[in-house]
């Protein structure tokens, strides 16, 4: 009895140490090696997605033992700071967020994604509401927070208080008030952990002090992609991909288009792919495209190949821009910048087969001989005789040309010497000679 009494001290004991553990470490640690420390600085974009997901790749075959993400931010685009939440919720390797000096807008949504955070002495972190303030993009951003902050265990009614400041929350925003929370705010309604004046303190909360550091920072390669991510840029590669389609359609063959065409795919697929953005579903149905519109180039048919490459262009880019009404929006401007382009330059480039049947080329004109109608004023006043009978409809035929006519209302019999009496256009009245 004394036995078992003490095995459950024992066990009592174990389980009270080991819970004590776990909440002084964020999760198990995934591996023995360095903690990853990423540094998101200044306006949130395609070149901070693209660090991220260097940096997390790294972590996983580092064997890292966290990951650090420090942000000082004032927030950037939407759609680049949810695909860095994306890759924060699915790591495999745990990760904590400090807050530097803020985490506003677009950051705050990267800062909640962690399961732990820490901010240091005078940070804040909130003020997301969104630009342009609709409906649609309030609503739509409120739910990515208030998911978000569910997933991670906050109370979604802060999140979503941050992006719609009609809701507000008592005792820290009335309602017309967007939310933003300072440091000591943050950790009183559980939207931090601890408050950290610099990154060893951070680590040494979490059970990782004296681990190594592995910093990753902005580069080249990584600006060069916030650049070719920024909005404006990529309607100009696309643009150029639609008017290369439409150039080599109309000349099959000549190579430089496409070379140019398939250069500003590369620029535009490898930044979203580096960011994580795009994948190899959206890459395939674009080189699947391309391959379909070289098929009815080089064996023209009944168009099919090539309608289904431009759907399967159209939907490439439709997904890799997000899937949504602004991905609507930036494909119809580049769409219209191409064939405005495309149509300057059309009667400077020649013609394959393909363009020929699918635009009329040749015209009737007055220089080469065609006419829209007969001119039949040079028969006013001559005489023939009538063919069939006119009731008053009728043919007559006049130095051996066969003519539809019209008496002036009577009926007149066949083989009657009639004379034309006047011609309006190609309607020709006739009147019986006595």
């Amino acid at each position: 009895m004394r036995y078992t009494v003490v095995n459950k001290i024992f066990v009592v004991l174990l389980v009270t140490l080991f819970s004590l553990f776990i909440v002084d470490r964020p999760a198990e640690a995934a591996g023995t090696g360095p903690v990853i420390s990423i540094a998101i600085k200044g306006e949130i974009n395609g070149g901070q997605a693209a660090l991220v997901h260097k940096a997390m790749a790294d972590a996983e075959s580092k064997q890292a033992q966290a990951i650090l993400v420090e942000i000082d931010t004032f927030g950037g685009l939407v759609d680049s700071a949810v695909s860095i939440r994306d890759m924060i919720i699915s790591s495999p390797v745990p990760t904590i967020c400090y807050i530097k000096n803020r985490a506003w807008s677009a950051g705050a949504l990267i800062a909640i994604s962690h399961k732990h955070i820490a901010i240091a002495p005078g940070g804040s972190i909130g003020a997301a509401e969104p630009i342009p303030t609709t409906e649609k993009t309030v609503a739509a951003l409120k739910a990515e927070f208030a998911a978000t902050a569910n997933k991670t265990g906050r109370n979604p009614q802060v999140a979503e208080a941050m992006v719609d400041k009609s809701l507000g929350f008592p005792g820290y925003a009335e309602p017309g008030q967007i939310l933003a929370l300072t440091d000591y705010q943050a950790t009183k309604v559980g939207f931090a952990d601890i408050v950290a004046p610099d990154r060893d303190a951070v680590l040494a909360q979490f059970g990782f002090a004296g681990s190594q550091v592995i910093e990753y920072t902005l580069g080249w390669q990584e600006k060069a992609v916030g650049w070719l991510a920024d909005p404006t840029v990529k309607s100009f590669l696309m643009s150029i991909i639609f008017l290369a389609v439409l150039t080599e359609i109309k000349t099959a063959g000549l190579g430089v288009a496409a070379l140019i065409g398939l250069l500003a795919a590369a620029l535009f697929f490898g930044s979203q792919w580096i960011t994580g953005i795009a994948g190899w579903l959206e890459i395939l149905l674009f080189l699947g495209g391309i391959l379909l519109v070289c098929l009815e180039l080089y064996t023209p048919g009944v168009g099919l190949f090539g309608i289904s490459g431009v759907i399967a262009i159209f939907a490439s880019l439709f997904l890799t821009l997000g899937a949504n009404a602004a991905a609507i929006n930036l494909l119809a401007i580049s769409l219209l910048v191409s064939i405005i382009v495309f149509l300057v330059l059309v009667k400077r480039l020649p013609s394959s087969k393909l363009w020929a049947r699918l635009i009329l080329i040749e015209s009737e004109t007055k220089s080469a001989g065609f006419s829209s109608s007969l001119d039949y004023s040079l028969y006013l006043d001559r005489t023939g005789i009538t063919l069939t009978g006119l009731r008053p409809a009728g043919t007559m035929i006049i130095d051996g040309n066969q003519l539809d006519v019209v008496s002036e209302g009577q009926f007149v019999e066949p083989n009657k010497l009639v004379k034309v009496v006047n011609v309006t256009g190609n309607r020709i009245v006739v009147r019986p000679v006595k």
